[in-house]
């Protein structure tokens, strides 16, 4: 973790949850994380909006890839499902 955390010092990271944004410290990101975030309920399914619009399940342990910055257009988004 703390390697992980020099290698992103200075880069921010993102993640839009129902559309609103949230700063994150990290690349990755858990689905417990969105949740906590976002305040979503547990028992909903949390999927994420890839490019193109295609729509992925996320399972409860499943861990996400963020790219730093803001991301403008189709950028991957988060929903209750």
């Amino acid at each position: 973790m703390q390697k992980e955390k020099e290698e992103n010092a200075g880069k921010h990271y993102y993640a839009n949850i129902e559309g609103k944004e949230y700063l994150w410290d990290r690349e990755t990101i858990t689905v417990g994380d969105i949740r906590i975030l976002g305040k979503l309920p547990m028992g909903l399914a949390v999927v994420e909006e890839a490019l193109g619009g295609k729509e992925k399940t996320l399972s409860d342990h499943e861990i996400v890839v963020l790219k730093p910055g803001h991301r403008y257009g189709r950028a991957p988004k988060f929903k209750r499902g």
